[in-house]
């Protein structure tokens, strides 16, 4: 499955990430931090984290941001424009410190990733992978992704949709915090393209059952699998998942496509 689904993305060569004008995010006026934004009262795909930005961090927001950031705006993102070629792209979803997003982008060269991530830590480290690394097809939105689905981006246009290990919420009555429910699954199989595919990792087992459950439940989507699917090559072995596979804990993946018709 993995190798089928590498070998689907790719495309031309890679060219060089353009200038995006007004990519760095703007600073947030005094007491305006903690303060929600409106959309995010109902459905938000982040939980804010704590975490010191380095100062190789934010010197990658001043080197790298005008040619990997894209700027949050309530307006359709041309692809092509943002990437500086035409090809399939990928939404990554919360991509923490970046290091999965940078290999991937590395494997499957033929493919744009779009990633979004509100963590700032995190996009200036991938930010610093982007600029040192030359990986020239991601760009990113230091955003939240309901906003960016809800605004940015049309219907029918992602070839693929990654979210990895997002935040599980142990606690039974946090269960109703987890990203994964239905209405935000519908949200995504409809801005799939005819073909996409909806990738998900966990390494908590109920976050798991539940995914299995809502994804099934969704009936513009079809498991690739008879439940969980092996790991996709591409999707590399993160430190702290090896970590866990050698403690014994599982990890879990599901892939589910959008049918052509």
């Amino acid at each position: 499955m993995g190798a089928r689904m590498a070998r689907s993305l790719q495309s031309g060569p890679v060219s060089q990430p353009p200038s995006i004008p007004d990519a760095l995010p703007p600073a947030a006026a005094p007491g305006e931090e903690d303060k929600p934004h409106p959309l995010h009262r109902r459905l938000k795909s982040f939980v804010k984290r704590g975490g010191r930005t380095t100062e190789g961090q934010a010197k990658a927001y001043e080197d790298f941001g005008p040619s990997f950031l894209v700027p949050y705006r309530e307006a359709p993102l041309d692809f092509d424009a943002a990437f500086g070629r035409h090809a399939p792209t990928v939404l990554e979803i919360g991509f923490g410190m970046g290091e999965a997003t940078a290999h991937i982008a590395t494997v499957l060269p033929g493919t744009n990733f779009l990633a979004c991530e509100v963590h700032e830590p995190g996009v200036g480290k991938l930010l610093k992978r982007c600029g040192e690394q030359g990986i020239g097809n991601i760009r990113i939105v230091a955003h939240d992704a309901v906003d960016v689905l809800d605004h940015m981006l049309l219907p029918d246009t992602l070839a693929g949709v990654h979210v990895f290990f997002p935040d599980p919420w142990h606690k039974k009555r946090h269960n109703k915090r987890r990203l994964l429910q239905t209405p935000f699954v519908r949200k995504l199989a409809e801005h799939l393209a005819p073909g996409g595919y909806l990738h998900c990792a966990t390494d908590w087992q109920p976050y798991a059952e539940q995914m299995l459950e809502v994804l099934s439940a969704e009936p513009l989507l079809r498991n690739t699998a008879t439940d969980y699917a092996p790991k996709p090559d591409y999707r590399p072995l993160t430190k702290f998942e090896n970590r866990g596979l050698k403690l014994g804990h599982g990890v879990w993946d599901l892939v589910f496509v959008k049918p052509l018709a």
